[in-house]
């Protein structure tokens, strides 16, 4: 699995004229089962992105998507989850 941190480098304002669009790029790539989880950062300097293991190529075709793309930066880490949580177990392997 991948986590991509975002970061803005754009005023708030700027952001917030791109959020409905992200969000619509979040809901396809939930919906066609990407994506894990998504949340903004406290305090609100960028957000997380939780997604499925696949091709890096892949990952980086989909971030390229993101209206954010115009007022932040993405660090991609990935991650071998090797353990979790019960209540978590299904991020093992993804």
């Amino acid at each position: 699995m991948y986590i991509v941190s975002l970061d803005y480098f754009r005023p708030i304002a700027e952001v917030e004229a791109l959020l409905p669009a992200h969000i619509a790029w979040l809901d396809r790539y939930f919906a066609a089962d990407f994506f894990i989880a998504a949340g903004r950062k406290d305090p609100r300097t960028g957000g997380i992105l939780l997604v499925r293991e696949m091709e890096r190529e892949r990952l980086d075709a989909l971030l390229a998507e993101d209206p954010f793309v115009a007022v932040a930066h993405y660090e991609v880490t990935k991650v071998d989850v090797t353990r979790a949580a019960e209540r978590f177990a299904e991020l093992k392997g993804i």
